[in-house]
């Protein structure tokens, strides 16, 4: 019999991904949600076992844990996350579990300007600590999602919004990383205690990935750089959560100062665990461009035209009232992750375990 698991999030980004992966896997998935919609619906037709739970209780948490032995967590995106990921610890090892994968990020550090990253830093430890449980951190860059959720911009108005300067990442897909993530819940024991970086294959600017976002959707691309003050217009147009682009605007920041790019920034992760290379930029950028929101109709065209020249009129987030008002914690001497010693000591010795395209020189060279 294989083991159950247990995947959080289930119906986002990753999550849902990571549950389809392991039930055509043959493993019998538990799917935690929020709450039963379309999207629980479609992974119970897969063929999940779906449980409702509130993240930030531990009661039920330990009811969703029952029969589990291994997991898939997923970090809300929320302010107290750290409070949801307590209960989860508490639950884990109440069910006694036998392995935990966890979400982390690749600018997890205990000083970083956001309260996200200072509580993921957190997380890493608590989750490590756990006795008897095997701990697995999943250490992704940047999601090539992030670049990709205004291509409709460029499908239909011919524009791409920059907003990470000249900073270079390996964006990789979604569906990377819930192929890498499968594998390692596949065989946790394995990889028990280490860090694991799944990337993209090539490291890119903005103005590279306009340029493959435009043989995505078929016609020529503008990049057009996006001031910070703008991203919040759009952010309250679209109805994104204030904290999410709060956030976003120190990763990219990290990204200008090359955080993402450090020590080369390509790893050959995705391919050593699950037999297949990471896909191309272009491959998942052709993938968006197919998406409803993004198809080239007349409708989209003028929806999107209308949208663009409302967005001046929009009041907009202001991110330092919100987080003002949030009252979260600032560390004493807040830095980005790069300009912190210890952060680089300590990624430049996991990036030396990770498997690698390049030989160490070449990675040098390749910045």
């Amino acid at each position: 019999m294989k083991p159950t698991i247990l995947v959080t999030g289930a119906t986002g980004k990753t999550g849902a991904a990571v549950a389809a992966q392991l039930l055509a896997k043959g493993y019998p998935v538990q799917a935690m949600v929020r709450a039963q919609d379309a999207r629980s619906a479609a992974l119970a037709r897969l063929g999940a076992k779906v449980v409702v739970a509130d993240m930030y209780d531990p009661d039920q948490l330990l009811d969703a844990l029952r029969g589990v032995r291994r997991a898939y967590y997923v970090p809300l995106m929320q302010p107290y996350m750290i409070q949801a990921a307590a209960a989860f610890a508490v639950a884990a090892r109440e069910a006694r579990i036998e392995a935990i994968v966890q979400m982390s990020q690749w600018t997890s550090h205990r000083a970083h300007p956001t309260a996200m990253t200072q509580q993921t830093w957190l997380v890493d430890r608590l989750f490590a600590d756990l006795p008897g449980i095997a701990h697995v951190i999943f250490n992704p860059g940047m999601f090539a999602d992030n670049f990709l959720r205004t291509i409709d911009f460029a499908a239909l108005l011919g524009i791409y919004p920059i907003i990470s300067g000249s900073g270079k990442a390996a964006p990789v897909s979604n569906e990377d990383m819930a192929r890498t993530a499968a594998a390692i819940l596949m065989e946790p024991e394995r990889h028990a205690g280490t860090s694991l970086r799944p990337t993209g294959p090539e490291l890119l600017d903005a103005r590279q990935m306009a340029a493959i976002v435009a043989k995505a959707v078929g016609h020529p691309v503008m990049p057009i750089t996006l001031p910070i003050w703008m991203l919040g217009k759009v952010a309250q147009q679209q109805g994104v959560n204030p904290y999410e682009i709060t956030i976003l605007r120190y990763y990219m920041e990290d990204m200008k100062r090359g955080t993402f790019a450090f020590e080369g920034g390509v790893t050959d992760v995705v391919e050593r665990l699950t037999g297949t290379p990471a896909e191309s930029f272009e491959t998942t950028a052709r993938r968006y461009a197919a998406m409803p929101f993004a198809r080239q109709t007349f409708a989209n065209r003028l929806k999107a035209f209308i949208k663009f020249n409302l967005t001046p009129f929009y009041p907009g987030y202001n991110f330092d009232k919100w987080d003002k008002r949030m009252g979260l914690p600032m560390p004493r001497h807040p830095s980005l992750s790069i300009e912190d010693e210890r952060w680089r000591r300590e990624h430049e010795a996991m990036m030396a375990r990770q498997p690698h395209p390049l030989g160490a020189a070449e990675r040098l060279r390749a910045v």
